[in-house]
Order: structure tokens, then sequence, then C-alpha cells
């Protein structure tokens, strides 16, 4: 029996294990692994005890595993940026809240508000639309002082000019 060194088992199990060993049902669960939890290649590699390369491979050659990361992934990016946009704006439900009365249970139903977050609001301006919304660069105020200065400058000496 003839032992293979350490750094050659290192090297084999690094490598991409076949496209045989995908079975089909991992489709599903990569997409709700990816929706439920927001997982990404190497967490996803890790559930199914493969090497990062295969699932690279997998992604790359099994067009149902790819189609299902990607939904899983797009349907957990839409989930929270709606949410980010309702913290955004403020938005209410539905609610119930129970009380003990006279030793029964009561329910008694309400609507929650919630007001809009200016912190989400920023976020997603910023993230939108960032030409409009991006943090000024403090050397852009340094320019147009600057800029003033050279126009109170030219005004003075066009005054100065008439006077003489």
């Amino acid at each position: 029996m003839t032992t293979t060194p350490a750094s050659t088992k290192t090297t084999r199990a690094k490598r991409a294990v076949p496209h045989s060993s995908y079975l089909a049902e991992y489709a599903e669960q990569a997409r709700k692994l990816c929706l439920l939890m927001g997982t990404d290649d190497q967490e996803l590699a890790g559930f199914f005890d493969v090497p990062l390369a295969t699932l690279q491979e997998w992604l790359a050659s099994v067009p149902e595993f790819a189609a299902a990361v990607h939904a899983g992934r797009m349907l957990a990016d839409a989930d929270v940026a709606d949410r980010l946009w309702r913290r955004a704006i403020g938005y209410s439900h539905a609610a119930v809240r129970i009380f003990s009365h006279q030793g029964k249970a009561l329910e008694v139903a309400y609507t929650e508000h919630y007001p809009p977050d200016t912190a989400a609001c920023l976020f997603w301006l910023k993230s939108r639309q960032p030409e409009k919304w991006r943090d000024k660069i403090e050397h852009e105020h340094h320019a147009v002082a600057e800029m003033l200065e050279a126009l109170d400058a030219a005004g003075e000496r066009a005054r100065n000019a008439r006077r003489g």
C-alpha cells in the first residue's frame, strides 16, 4: 500500500469533485438556503460538503442548479429591498394585543404605525442614485470658496480700475 504525501491529499481535496457527485435535489436545497439565509458560495459548498471548486463547477455546468441559486438570491434581495423601502417611507400593519381581564384573555386589535426612518431613506437614495445623494467631498467646498474669493478680488480690481 502506497502512502501519499499530505500535500498531495490537500491538493486533491481542493480539486472539484466530478459532475456526477451532483444530485437533482441540490437545486431546491440551494434555492432555499439562498432565499432564507442569504447563503454565499462558500457556505453552500460547506452545506453540500464539497470543495468550493466543485460548487463553482455545478454553477457553471448544471443550469437548474445555477438558476435555483440565482432565484433564491434574487428573491432574498428583493425581500430585503422591500423591507428597507417600507422602513424608509414608514408603514402600518394590523396587530393584536392580548390582555388579561377578570381572569380571561382579551384580544384587542389595533394598527401599529412605524414612522419613516431617515437613515433608511438616505441609505436607499445613496444606493439607488449615488450621483445625486453621495456624501459631498470636503475639497469641493474649498474649490467653491476659492472661486468666490477670486470673483471678489476681480470685482475689487474692476472697481479700482474705474476709480483710477
